[in-house]
């Protein structure tokens, strides 16, 4: 007989750590889903298990709380929009390339998913801002994003700017999350084009100021990049 054919490929087994990474990676991707559904305060952790396919016994072998899950949600969220390569200057591709195809959420889909994550940390907000130990936790997140704020202030600092990078980074900060606040409170939505002229004009004034003015197109909401979030959505579907 062909031994060839008798050979069997030998499995390769997970060890435990990649095992509880794996379960770990679920039930937030999970998290992310039930908390844009169902908000922080109204999102249970049986709820999130089995979104994810799991026992509730899985979610406290991996987390302390709901909102020890909620903050893993931030870090996945911190990590997948906002990642080496994130440019808040990028233009949306023009060809129209948006994701698609099967088990891609559709652009209405991510849009919700990403209004209904934002009410959610205003819920989060809010009681973090009650309990010194959790807010503490919170401000840490709040911290990555002004960072990734103070990189792009750093490489595109015009000659002569005497405004420290920090300050720089802290202000886009607030105009992206301000931008946020008016488009889930439905007072008014801005343009994304208007949105990245005014980073613009944080980081380089003279520079921004005689560039052509944006034109308004009434879409948009200022929110996460809506693309980005059909991936993941399409990512967890996968």
């Amino acid at each position: 007989m062909d031994q060839s054919l008798t050979t069997i490929a030998p499995r390769v087994r997970r060890t435990r750590a990649e095992q509880k990474r794996e379960t770990r990676d679920a039930l937030t991707v999970a998290a992310l889903m039930v908390f844009a559904r169902d908000g922080y305060h109204g999102a249970s952790l049986e709820g999130i298990a089995s979104e994810a396919g799991f026992s509730k016994g899985a979610v406290y072998s991996n987390f302390g709380g709901k909102a020890e899950l909620f903050l893993a949600a931030m870090d996945h969220n911190l990590q997948t929009l906002r990642g080496e390569d994130w440019d808040p200057f990028a233009a949306p591709d023009p060809g129209g390339t948006a994701a698609s195809g099967p088990g891609v959420a559709s652009a209405e889909e991510a849009a919700m998913l990403v209004r209904g994550f934002g009410l959610a940390m205003l819920e989060f907000i809010a009681t973090a801002a009650r309990e010194e130990a959790l807010g503490e936790q919170l401000r840490a997140r709040v911290q990555v994003m002004i960072d990734a704020y103070g990189r792009i202030a750093a490489e595109s600092r015009p000659a002569g700017e005497s405004l420290p990078v920090d300050d720089v980074a802290q202000l886009m900060a607030a105009l992206d999350q301000g931008v946020s606040v008016l488009a889930l409170s439905g007072v008014a939505s801005v343009d994304a084009a208007l949105l990245r002229t005014g980073l613009r004009r944080l980081v380089d004034p003279a520079h921004a100021a005689a560039e052509p003015t944006p034109t308004r197109s009434g879409r948009g909401s200022g929110l996460p990049d809506v693309e980005r979030v059909q991936r993941l959505a399409g990512d967890t579907n996968a």
